[in-house]
């Protein structure tokens, strides 16, 4: 139940309103100037996964390492990391805003020529720029790992989260032209996606208290 949550959050991360459209300016540097070159797009976005997932994984490190501190006082601490992912599952929904939570990711980087190990690099410094935009799903998925208390596991659950954000990159970066429809509608129905999204991780806030 934890990985599908977990994996669901990474996806509600990639259709998030301040991720989505930034998904074909992405594209674009993962082609390069020929936009027809599909290969070069995988691999460069394959990269760019990679290189948010390193980022994720140390994080998930730290929260694993956080969760074995407090693990004395684990009974309060479940309850808090609860109503601290319901907190962020209610801002999503809108029942309340947290400003820095809902800022736009951006771009303000030379990504001329890229290649795949820039865009490893690439994915390691914009994970760090995203925070805000897919903070509320990062941080549950990491307060789930700090939960658990177990390294191996919140690896695991760090790298199902990467896949649920970064499988659709992939996707994009090759079917891009397929896909605008897709993403016209998803778009469209913003306001009907953030309140699932947000009813998930209130869900999970849910079952880290009473797991």
């Amino acid at each position: 139940m934890e990985f599908l949550f977990t994996f669901l959050e990474g996806i509600a991360s990639f259709v998030s309103p301040c991720m989505l459209p930034m998904v074909p300016i992405y594209v674009s540097y993962f082609a390069g100037s020929e936009e027809k070159q599909k290969g070069r797009a995988l691999l460069n976005s394959i990269g760019f996964v990679i290189g948010f997932t390193i980022v994720f994984v140390v994080l998930a490190v730290f929260a694993s390492s956080l969760g074995a501190v407090l693990s004395t006082a684990i009974k309060y601490v479940k309850i808090l990391f609860g109503v601290l992912i319901i907190v962020l599952g209610l801002n999503y929904i809108g029942v309340f805003k947290i400003p820095f939570l809902n800022r736009s990711a951006t771009i303000n980087s030379d990504l001329k020529n890229i290649h795949f190990w820039k865009a490893i690099l690439f994915g390691m410094i914009f994970s760090i720029s995203w925070t805000p935009c897919v903070g509320a799903f990062l941080s549950s998925a990491l307060l789930l790992i700090a939960k658990n208390q177990n390294l191996l596991k919140g690896i695991l659950l760090i790298l199902v989260y990467s896949l649920g954000l970064g499988v659709p990159f992939v996707i994009s970066a090759v079917l891009i032209e397929k896909l605008r429809g897709t993403f016209d509608f998803i778009k469209k129905h913003y306001h009907v996606i953030q309140k699932i999204s947000g009813l998930i991780l209130v869900v999970m806030g849910i079952y880290v208290m009473v797991s």
